[in-house]
């Protein structure tokens, strides 16, 4: 079984990305790992060549900036690192920059597609994710994340990065048909210093929306403001051992107090027929689960 991992990156020092740690974590699932590097300004290229792995192979690519409606540049930048991807892999694994596997669930995602892997019905297969938010010590609990998405696709078959990066179609919009695996991404794109998290929300939004709304919606400030968040709860499992060294080195603190969450009576009867069921009311869904 062929196993490519795909991925691209820009700046990444700047936005204090986890991405040598997310690279790291595909690296033992693959055979190859493709890394599209935007041109930066600063040594994005560097660090991703400092990881020193035969199996990585860099791309070079060039953002185009002015596709700035609806995050357009990151799927732009997804299909050409997902392009480069052997014709012949059996699998290709895709994490964005600030996306990190577990160790403990390497086993069930090369069973996963192991099984699958000649079953042409299915186009790809669905993780569970785990969003941290302002530390490692905190994870969102409410509807606003989202809890899975496809980040194992099957190549050859026509896919391309939807929207704004988040998911994948295949020809004709359609959804691609997928399975399930008891796998969790930790996502850690809104764990970054104060400062750090504010320069992101500046910048990054203009990969969305014009100058005029950046200027109306984000405010000028030194760092975010994290206590503008609805429900988080504390998380009692264990970080990827690729982040042990980065936690480690955490030189802020963030503290919620729970008593601040703010759950709505529909939101908590929601909660109730998820925990019961397995079924989340009202949940976006860009596949097809099979």
């Amino acid at each position: 079984m062929k196993v490519v991992g795909f991925t691209f990156v820009r700046n990444a020092i700047s936005y204090d990305y986890p991405v040598v740690e997310s690279i790291r974590s595909l690296l033992p699932l693959c055979d190859e790992v493709v890394v599209a590097v935007g041109r930066s300004e600063e040594d994005t290229l560097g660090l991703i060549q400092g990881i020193g792995s035969p199996k990585i192979r860099i791309i070079h690519t060039v953002w185009d900036d002015s596709l700035r409606e609806g995050g357009r540049v990151l799927a732009v930048e997804t299909d050409k690192a997902l392009a480069a991807v052997p014709v012949d892999a059996d699998w290709a694994i895709y994490l964005q920059a600030d996306e990190v596997l577990h160790e403990a669930d390497y086993p069930a995602i090369r069973a996963g597609m192991a099984r699958w892997k000649d079953d042409k019905s299915v186009d790809g297969l669905l993780l569970n994710y785990r969003h941290f938010y302002a530390s490692y010590d905190y994870v969102g609990d409410s509807k606003r994340w989202y809890r899975r998405e496809i980040r194992i696709i099957r190549p050859g078959i026509g896919v391309y990065s939807y929207r704004d990066a988040q998911g994948f179609r295949k020809p004709d919009n359609q959804k691609l048909r997928v399975k399930l695996l008891e796998a969790t991404v930790h996502h850690y794109g809104w764990v970054k210093p104060p400062a750090a998290m504010q320069r992101k929300q500046e910048t990054f939004n203009k990969l969305w929306h014009s100058d005029d709304w950046v200027a109306q919606h984000v405010a000028p400030a030194a760092e975010f403001d994290y206590s503008q968040v609805d429900s988080l709860q504390h998380f009692t499992g264990t970080h990827p051992e690729v982040m042990t060294e980065r936690i480690r080195q955490q030189n802020w603190r963030y503290d919620h107090d729970m008593a601040r969450n703010r759950y709505r009576l529909k939101d908590r009867l929601k909660q109730l027929v998820e925990r019961v069921t397995g079924y989340r009311i009202g949940e976006y869904r860009n596949y097809k689960l099979v």
